[in-house]
């Protein structure tokens, strides 16, 4: 857990395609635009060209996406009288909203939204491209569509005018971007305690195997390097996950102890091996002498470097971001079994000085937790059974992120230096003053 601080003190184009080739995601669907009833024009019919994009093609669930609706022809005109005398939209009176459409493994809308920017529009000619922005929250894995919804084109001269401008019917609506959502990964919590770590052959050790799913079968056998040996027997796990057995260890050849559900060990079903040693009674020749060495497993922690962060200050007024870093982390995994770790981050909202915050009310200033967003770096260290994975960049916020991770393999293990780069937004004349928040961080 850390203290974070930090001090304050017109229309897109589409990007450059080959000629004659449309940018990807570049669609085109039938619209119908009406027209405000105060500006006395008939509904207007067409295509409309529209594009969308995002920020990450490949996020993981939790992960906040940004989009970026772009409509770059539109059938709507300015809500003007064409017949009067020097008729013009002026600069900077056009505000676009509009809606994405979500469909596959995760179905809803997106509201974009977005600047108030625009070239001056003489009556009877086309409005201008705009473009709109928003974000959602990945919820489940998997391929997820975008696909362009209806937008409404607000204009501010002389009267608040809407023209609301919708899809000919629901199916004219083609997927614009398309993107794959991973989950994210989770812990194998599976073990096994021995309740002795040697015995003669034949000799029954008592086994805990604990943090399965209650009433799963559970398959306690020896195993000898990856391969099992005949040692082996099952029990049904109890309503807190665990089972408790007798197994009688008579192969010479089991140097360890497993269970997994199943008809198999794998690395997502099964416990890391717990070290056992045959005492062979075999008597030896004369002069000789057995030599046995255990290797233990450890356990799994993780150590930070510094204590408080300090962000970099922004100017009063102008808001904006400030930047740092969280220090580095520094995760070992001792365990010697088949699963991996998972390492995320929440953080509170950042509170500062007394004063009248943005909405008018007097208190304590907060700024919002989710304007904390990180780049994560993970790197394994020489010799490291399992490679690091870093999250993904994006929002931190209170409901938290992933920072990095290893996956579940039939034996990892390592140590691994985790860092990142954080940056607080900070909207323009926040109060001057310090603000803190407090981070936390999770292994598991």
């Amino acid at each position: 857990m850390a203290v974070l601080a930090a001090t304050t003190g017109g229309a897109l184009s589409a990007p450059a395609a080959a000629e004659g080739e449309a940018p990807p995601g570049q669609v085109e669907f039938p619209t119908h635009c009406l027209p405000p009833q105060e500006a006395g024009l008939p509904p207007a019919d067409g295509p409309t060209t529209a594009r969308i994009t995002v920020d990450n093609p490949a996020p993981q669930v939790g992960d906040t996406v940004t989009v970026t609706y772009q409509v770059l022809r539109t059938p709507a005109v300015p809500p003007l009288d064409p017949n009067a005398a020097g008729g013009e939209l002026p600069a900077d009176v056009l505000t676009p909203t509009g809606r994405i459409l979500l469909a596959g493994a995760q179905s809803g809308e997106v509201t974009v939204v977005g600047a108030k920017r625009n070239d001056p529009v003489r009556a009877g000619e086309p409005l201008p491209a705009v473009t709109m922005t928003g974000t959602f929250t990945v919820t489940a894995p998997g391929e997820i569509t975008l696909a362009p919804g209806g937008y409404t084109l607000h204009t501010s001269h002389l009267l608040d005018l809407d023209t609301v401008c919708t899809a000919a019917a629901p199916s004219a609506t083609p997927v614009s971007e398309r993107l794959t959502a991973t989950a994210l990964p989770t812990a194998n919590l599976r073990s096994v305690f021995l309740a002795a770590a040697h015995g003669k052959p034949g000799a029954k050790v008592k086994v805990t195997a604990a943090g399965f799913p209650p009433g799963a079968a559970v398959t306690v056998a020896g195993r000898a390097g990856a391969a099992e040996t005949a040692d082996r027997v099952s029990a049904a796990a109890d309503e807190l996950g665990t089972a408790l057995v007798e197994l009688p260890v008579t192969d010479k050849a089991t140097t360890a102890v497993i269970a997994y559900e199943g008809p198999g060990w794998s690395a997502s079903r099964g416990s890391g091996p717990a070290a056992y040693t045959v005492i062979d009674a075999t008597p030896t020749t004369a002069g000789t002498r057995k030599v046995t060495a255990t290797v233990e497993a450890g356990a799994l922690g993780m150590t930070q470097a510094g204590e408080d962060i300090t962000l970099g200050a922004v100017p009063y007024g102008d808001g904006g971001a400030a930047p740092g870093r969280i220090g580095t982390v520094t995760v070992t995994d001792a365990r010697g079994g088949p699963a991996g770790w998972s390492l995320t981050g929440k953080v509170t909202d950042f509170t500062g000085p007394g004063g009248g915050p943005p909405s008018g009310s007097r208190g304590r200033v907060r700024i919002p937790g989710a304007s904390l967003s990180w780049t994560p770096a993970c790197a394994a260290a020489a010799g490291s059974q399992s490679a690091c994975t870093p999250g993904s960049a994006g929002v931190v916020g209170p409901e938290g992120a992933l920072l990095a991770s290893t996956a579940d393999a039939p034996l990892v293990g390592g140590t691994f230096t985790v860092d990142a780069t954080v940056t607080l937004q900070v909207p323009p004349y926040t109060p001057p003053g310090a603000y803190t928040a407090v981070l936390t961080l999770t292994l598991s």
